[in-house]
């Protein structure tokens, strides 16, 4: 999982734009524009077929004034309901300034230092780790590693164009970047 940044200049700040219980579809439509397709929680490409959710990070504040730009974001539909319904007070935001020196990516998984409780539990919220998870991290990268190899380009070059010619195709934005060490985020238009 990467961070997320918020736009303080989002359309969706300029027009005052709030949850609702019932069509928030140019909310959905600006946060997905935002994320560049791309899932908050799973970082897969979010397809035309795709069921997804204006998902509020912390459910607790649903519904009240407390709810905000800074709270919503677009998760696939499936990943979502299984996100942990066990709200934890003390857990890292996914806007967080140092949210990727704290949530520490390796060889397809997440970690965190002992003493980050915080990042401890947004790991188990929405269970980062799970063996399937993990697996198909692993999997893709090294698909990605054999096909780079195979194609004798560099690892900018192999990505700009699946980006430009496949960009449904990229998963697992922060792998990526990690892996082949290149800013895949600043890549995708």
């Amino acid at each position: 999982m990467k961070r997320i940044i918020k736009n303080p200049n989002s359309e969706i700040i300029t027009s005052n734009l709030s949850y609702r219980k019932s069509n928030n579809q140019k909310l959905s439509s600006l946060l997905l524009q935002e994320q560049k397709n791309f899932c908050a929680y799973t970082e897969e490409y979010i397809g035309i077929n795709d069921a997804v959710d204006i998902e509020h990070f912390n459910p607790n504040l649903k519904y009240t004034p407390l709810d905000s730009y800074q709270n919503w974001f677009m998760v696939k539909h499936k990943p979502n309901n299984k996100k942990s319904t066990n709200w934890i007070n003390t857990i890292l935001h996914p806007t967080d300034a140092n949210f990727e020196n704290r949530l520490i990516y390796s060889e397809g998984y997440f970690f965190h230092h002992p003493e980050d409780l915080e990042t401890k539990n947004l790991i188990n919220l929405l269970n980062l780790n799970d063996e399937i998870f993990v697996k198909n991290r692993q999997k893709y990268i090294k698909r990605r590693k054999e096909r780079i190899n195979e194609k004798g380009v560099s690892n900018e070059d192999y990505f700009q164009e699946k980006v430009d010619s496949e960009i449904d195709s990229i998963k697992y934005l922060r792998a990526i970047q990690e892996e082949f060490k290149i800013d895949i985020w600043n890549m995708i238009p």
